[in-house]
């Protein structure tokens, strides 16, 4: 709503502003819930339709090529298993056709997997904070729900400057 409509946004935390019932933002909602005793045991389990299919056949610390061999073997056995994630509408590909902005950020994830987390970088560097928050900003669905134009060229621009500090920098 924020980005989307921003006057009405603005109108609505004015409003809001000294109410019974104040704007909080998701940390500050869970810290209330947490405060009257409401925890993460209290809150449903949620998971992608059909993903639980794998976990069920799969056990932990299996490894990436296990994980791989039992989506196959999950797609041959029911054509309406995947892992392109959902929508809304539930009927939407949030992969095919998006080739252009997922490429470069499952790329900048696995770089800055193996040249920050697999070695063990102390998070207090700097470099790893300055790595970190080009990541965790590169990886907004944001970039992805308008498909194309300026948002999808800022989310692939800040997954090209991660790469540059991941080559320069480690």
């Amino acid at each position: 709503m924020m980005n989307e409509f921003p006057a009405k946004y603005l109108e609505v935390m004015r409003e809001s502003s000294g109410t019974e019932t104040p704007a909080v933002n998701v940390t500050e909602y869970l810290e209330q819930l947490n405060a009257i005793g409401i925890g993460e045991k209290d809150f449903p389990l949620v998971q992608p339709i059909f993903q639980k299919r794998i976990w069920d056949r799969l056990q932990p610390n299996a490894g990436t090529e296990k994980l791989a061999e039992t989506i196959q073997q999950l797609k041959k056995e029911d054509n309406r298993f995947h892992m392109d994630g959902g929508s809304w509408t539930n009927n939407i590909s949030w992969v095919r056709g998006y080739e252009n902005l997922l490429g470069p950020m499952e790329k900048a994830s696995s770089h800055f997997h193996e040249k920050v987390l697999k070695p063990g970088i102390s998070t207090s560097e700097p470099r790893y904070r300055k790595a970190l928050f080009h990541l965790l900003c590169s990886q907004s669905s944001d970039f992805r729900y308008w498909g194309s134009g300026i948002w999808t060229d800022y989310g692939r621009e800040i997954c090209r400057r991660l790469e540059l500090i991941l080559e320069k920098e480690f």
